[in-house]
């Protein structure tokens, strides 16, 4: 039909008046009535205390947290004693809290996360000391199970990728869990310096512990000088994607193995920021050229919707070495997109009120 004064005159009686949450569509009137005031105000995004995805704050007793009616519960782990490169991710968490304007609502999922499940940030994990590793990695499975106990689901924050050994002790300590890992590296070596617990060795450490099951095990984006060391991950059953290899097979047929390869289990979502390329993210301790764009890791993660995700993380923004603050948004932008997976997640699901 061709445009004329009474579409005009149309258009000027039913939107001319209204706010900006006033919408019609039911689809997008179910996400505007739970962010607008009736007075059609929305919270600003550069107003108020900075939260994980402006998320509630919920203030808790490290020793005991109350976690009562939480479905995912935000954690910030502001620790990277585990560096083998450039050190800085633990100012990963706060540089995250810092990015505004991320969500509310998820085009694509369509869902609006924060809205849709309760979900609160609790602040960060509570250190004993800023220079052990060892003990700092007990210090991060002791407060993940609690949160376990509570039957509430993890999505945590780092920090350097060792921190997702403890998580998965914590996680995985009835049943090893699946894992969808999106990283440029494998992180499943041996021991440097006279330690195993660095952040190039995590996987590896949670396979031997009987936490995390290879077989239900994806590594995607992987690349780079590094590759002679990840032995562990093909001897053990991990299936390995190279970043050289995602063009040719395409995001769609990745989606497909990954889903294949976790299957219905309890899995876990590790997102590493340096699966990016640098242009993209360069602040990040190890920086690997040749990696994924932000629109094919959008792509990669929502294409996990509906796998059965009982945590995840997002690791390695180093903010100090990203005057743009891109990476800390690329990073942001993924935690979001893991929140909307946990929407759809059966072992959250299982949780709704």
């Amino acid at each position: 039909m061709a445009w004329d004064h009474a579409k005009l005159e149309a258009l000027r009686k039913k939107y001319g008046e209204g706010h900006g949450g006033e919408l019609f569509d039911p689809r997008f009137r179910r996400v505007a009535d739970k962010i607008f005031s009736e007075s059609g105000t929305r919270l600003a995004p550069y107003a108020g205390i900075p939260t994980f995805l402006s998320a509630p704050y919920r203030q808790v007793d490290p020793a005991a947290p109350d976690l009562t009616n939480l479905h995912v519960a935000l954690l910030g782990v502001p620790m990277d004693l585990g560096v083998t490169n450039r050190p800085g991710s633990r100012f990963g968490p706060r540089a995250v809290r810092g990015i505004e304007r991320i969500g509310p609502y998820n085009h694509v999922l369509d869902c609006a996360p924060a809205f849709d499940l309760n979900v609160a940030d609790i602040g960060d994990v509570p250190f004993a000391s800023r220079y052990r590793l060892e003990q700092s990695h007990e210090d991060i499975e002791r407060y993940v199970r609690k949160i376990i106990d509570a039957d509430v689901v993890p999505l945590s924050v780092g920090g350097d990728h060792s921190i997702t050994h403890p998580i998965l002790k914590a996680v995985g300590s009835q049943q090893p869990v699946g894992m969808i890992h999106i990283d440029a590296h494998c992180d499943t070596g041996g021991a440097f310096d006279q330690t195993k617990f660095h952040h190039g060795g995590p996987f590896r450490n949670a396979v031997l512990d009987g936490v995390l099951d290879p077989t239900r095990t994806i590594q995607i984006g992987i690349r780079g000088a590094a590759e002679y060391l990840w032995e562990f991950s093909y001897e053990s059953g991990m299936t390995v994607i190279h970043a050289e290899e995602m063009s040719a097979l395409g995001i769609p047929a990745i989606i497909e193995k990954a889903r294949e390869v976790v299957g219905d289990g309890p899995t876990y979502l590790s997102f590493d920021i340096d699966s990016l390329d640098p242009a993209f993210a360069p602040g990040t301790g190890t920086p690997e050229i040749g990696g994924l764009t932000t629109r094919e890791v959008l792509e990669l993660l929502r294409g996990f919707k509906g796998v059965n995700l009982v945590g995840g993380d997002v690791v390695e923004v180093a903010p100090q070495y990203d005057a743009t603050a891109n990476t800390a948004h690329a990073g942001a932008q993924a935690l979001f997109e893991i929140l909307s997976l946990m929407v759809f997640s059966p072992a959250v699901n299982t949780k709704q009120d």
